[in-house]
């Protein structure tokens, strides 16, 4: 079983997914180098290098899900209108508004939140934790890894794939990146969800807070 530390070097050295990295290792008897070559071999080391270039083409899918109770926007980016007219390109699109609907994110990465939001979560966390009687000594270990647990929530890049759940959807971007050829971003999205926001009638209400007190 290759170990997290040869892992994540070998993500450091290539950009692929965490799970190809892994796979590689376990091929290539987890020699680092011989595993490097695997995953050139592959095309997937090639992820990482692609991330810098300028992503300005793409398309705005939509994905509408629940008899039209959820409706979600999303554009992602490529950088050839080529690519982003392909079918694999469009059932990425569509993978993406898929996960978006399940999973409810409200950011793309970690690096779109505001650091006020980090900050308030962290606070949270370390007073729940000091509240449970955890040691001052293993606090801060325990509040990160709430926050990772917390990114995996509210972050889309972070979130397990909805269909592989053993895979984020970064390493679904990552594979795809490697797949077309071309540098893929997701730029942004919006998630409809319809009432969302709306006032409910009395009646309605009544009902809910019923509902909820029987089952207390």
């Amino acid at each position: 079983m290759p170990s997290a530390k040869d892992i994540k070097e070998l993500r450091a050295r290539t950009g692929a997914g965490i799970l190809d990295c892994k796979k590689a290792l376990t091929e290539c008897d987890e020699n680092l180098d011989k595993a490097v070559d695997w995953l050139r071999a592959k095309g997937l080391a090639a992820a990482a290098k692609r991330a810098g270039r300028i992503a300005s083409e793409g398309v705005v899918g939509s994905y509408i899900h629940a008899g039209g109770k959820i409706g979600v926007l999303v554009e992602v980016n490529c950088e050839t209108d080529f690519v982003a007219r392909t079918d694999q390109f469009k059932a990425l699109v569509k993978e993406i508004g898929m996960q978006i609907a399940a999973h409810t994110p409200e950011y793309v990465a970690v690096d779109d939140l505001p650091s006020s939001v980090v900050d308030r979560e962290r606070a949270v966390q370390r007073a729940r934790v000091l509240e449970e009687g955890k040691p001052e000594a293993v606090a801060d270990r325990i509040v990160e890894g709430r926050l990772k647990k917390y990114f995996q929530e509210v972050c889309l890049l972070e979130q397990p794939y909805f269909r592989e759940d053993k895979k984020t959807v970064k390493d679904l971007l990552a594979e795809s990146i490697a797949a077309m050829g071309e540098n893929i971003k997701i730029r942004r999205f919006t998630c409809f969800v319809l009432g969302e926001g709306l006032e409910k009638r009395q009646d309605d209400f009544a009902a809910e807070v019923a509902a909820q007190t029987a089952r207390q």
